[in-house]
């Protein structure tokens, strides 16, 4: 079984910069494509950004420009860098492992205040 520990969420200002991190942990024999969906009050969850254990990206469209996603295949870590943070981007941010049978972290708590 894969446990995944997110950190790095708070609170900011508009225009700011956060840095969210996954690690995985666990029984982990090969781990594909992982992500960073979220959550805001109210409303669905939304993709962010994912990316494949070979480095390819891909983004929400209204993200891209402002968040990078990356990742640390030695450490089983993936990070998600949030700049020009909006108020609209307020909401928890979930990391996950892509697949048939996804496994999702705790979530983290990011607040942007205007």
């Amino acid at each position: 079984q894969v446990q995944l520990v997110e950190s790095g969420g708070g609170l900011v200002q508009a225009g700011g910069s956060l840095r969210l991190s996954c690690a995985a942990s666990g029984s982990i024999f090969s781990i594909n494509a992982m992500g960073w969906y979220r959550q805001a009050p109210g409303k669905q969850r939304e993709l962010v950004a994912s990316i494949t254990n070979g480095g390819s990206t891909n983004y929400a469209d209204s993200l891209k420009g402002r968040f990078t996603i990356s990742r640390d295949n030695a450490k089983n870590t993936v990070y998600l860098q949030m700049n020009s943070l909006k108020a609209e981007d307020t909401a928890v941010y979930y990391c996950v492992i892509l697949g048939r049978f996804p496994t999702w972290g705790q979530g983290t708590q990011v607040t942007v205040s205007s």
